[in-house]
């Protein structure tokens, strides 16, 4: 968190004016392979993008983005996705996630969506659905189960 704030305040403040860029200033590794967010046109939710970086091809004969950085934008999505729609500040924390890749992930950009399936007192589960030119053709999908924390760094 930032100096000087408290983690619940800072929390509470940047989930209610739905500030993701200060969620992102602090995923370092988010910010090296591209993750950024926007609303989603489609309804309430938001829509998240990986932008086409070289530092992110895992295979050079195609190019073809590496397993690991989509497998990373798509836990990336899901977390902050979940952080905003959950019924209170919570942090959410993995425990299981299984991707299944679909296509090759080219170098271009690669959006996601998620979808929040259940919300418990301590765990959720999200899906997310990653794709490159059509939403309806998916480069890769997730299913993730996280336990759900309180602010302070204990269970709910």
């Amino acid at each position: 968190m930032p100096e000087g704030i408290h983690g619940v305040e800072w929390l509470t403040r940047t989930r209610d004016a739905g500030d993701l860029s200060a969620w992102l200033e602090l995923m370092p590794y988010a910010r090296r392979i591209g993750v950024t967010t926007s609303p989603d046109p489609k309804g309430d939710g938001l829509l998240f993008r990986l932008d086409p970086r070289a530092g992110n091809v895992g295979n050079v004969m195609l190019p073809a983005l590496h397993g690991g950085v989509v497998a990373a934008f798509m836990e990336t999505a899901a977390t902050l996705d979940l952080m905003l729609a959950t019924r209170e500040p919570r942090l959410p924390r993995i425990v299981d996630i299984s991707i299944d890749y679909l296509r090759t992930a080219r170098l271009v950009p690669t959006h996601a969506r998620c979808s929040l399936l259940r919300e418990g007192r301590r765990l959720a589960n999200v899906t997310v659905s990653a794709w490159q030119k059509e939403e309806a053709t998916p480069v890769a999908t997730a299913r993730l189960h996280f336990v759900l924390d309180d602010p302070e760094g204990g269970q709910a």
